[in-house]
């Protein structure tokens, strides 16, 4: 492609390009993550089913030029909630549960940035954020929601890349912190790539490439291991799985990310 934007890097696990200039809100101790108002349940429940996923349809599928591979992957997991571990590569990648995962809810692992911008906190609640908690004393209630969203048989959509590179076409390093989940709770997890590819068809004129999304077989956790080996055995099928997608994909770079020094991108900059 052409004339195709060039970003530089210098710390692949940490450098984060969103641009939402969003100023990061607190999020307290007592932060309530699951609502029991039935008056909040049902206008989360008309908000999610009603309105949110037929509009999130229509722009996965024009804006995004969204497809998906083996989501029948979802049919072993009736009765079941589960984990869902992809790569970060679109500010509208919390669009992709939800249509992946119907007609279970889907929940999204979030920033505090996900409940910092004033005015659409309860809104971005209904709609399935989870915030992670800013001290380790708010942990308690938000394991508790997600136990309660498992129990519920939901999706809970995490993004262990953390940050949004947009477009990128690789999978990024990442820890296994948040692979503590599935095993804490000894819960399954399938893991979600998404590669870039030319539009063709209706949508053939649109420059940006269309957004693929493969899924894995189900991962269970290792109850021989430790939890820590348990983890780390997760962590290392889900990347196996999306990097060997994402290197065998015939891919359409888009934007161009190149690793430059910090120092060097300091002087340029």
């Amino acid at each position: 492609m052409k004339d195709k934007k060039i970003v530089y890097y210098s710390d692949p696990i940490n450098d984060d390009f969103a641009d939402n200039d969003i100023k990061t809100r607190y999020i307290p101790v007592d932060f309530c993550y699951v609502h029991k108002s039935v008056i909040w349940k049902v206008l989360s429940f008309l908000l999610y089913y009603v309105i949110a996923l037929p509009l999130v349809w229509f722009m996965a599928k024009v804006i995004l030029g969204l497809k998906f591979k083996n989501r029948k992957v979802f049919r072993k997991l009736k009765g079941q909630g589960f984990f869902l571990y992809g790569n970060h590569t679109q500010p509208l990648d919390a669009y992709v549960p939800p249509l992946a995962a119907f007609p279970k809810r889907s929940y999204t692992l979030a920033n505090p940035d996900a409940v910092s911008i004033p005015g659409i906190k309860n809104l971005v609640m209904m709609l399935g954020a989870l915030p992670v908690p800013s001290q380790r004393l708010g942990f308690r209630p938000f394991i508790d929601a997600i136990n309660t969203r498992l129990a519920q048989n939901s999706c809970i959509a995490v993004y262990p890349e953390a940050h949004i590179w947009p477009y990128y076409t690789g999978v990024r390093p990442f820890r296994d912190s948040s692979f503590r989940y599935p095993v804490m709770m000894n819960a399954p997890a399938v893991a979600m790539v998404t590669t870039y590819r030319k539009r063709k068809g209706l949508f053939c004129f649109v420059k940006r490439p269309g957004m693929t999304v493969s899924f894995s077989e189900v991962f269970y956790p290792d109850k021989t291991l430790t939890d820590r080996q348990s983890r780390e055995d997760l962590r290392n099928r889900a990347f196996e799985f999306m990097d060997q997608t994402a290197r065998t994909a015939h891919q359409v770079e888009y934007i161009r990310y190149e690793y430059r020094p910090k120092e060097k991108r300091d002087r340029v900059l």
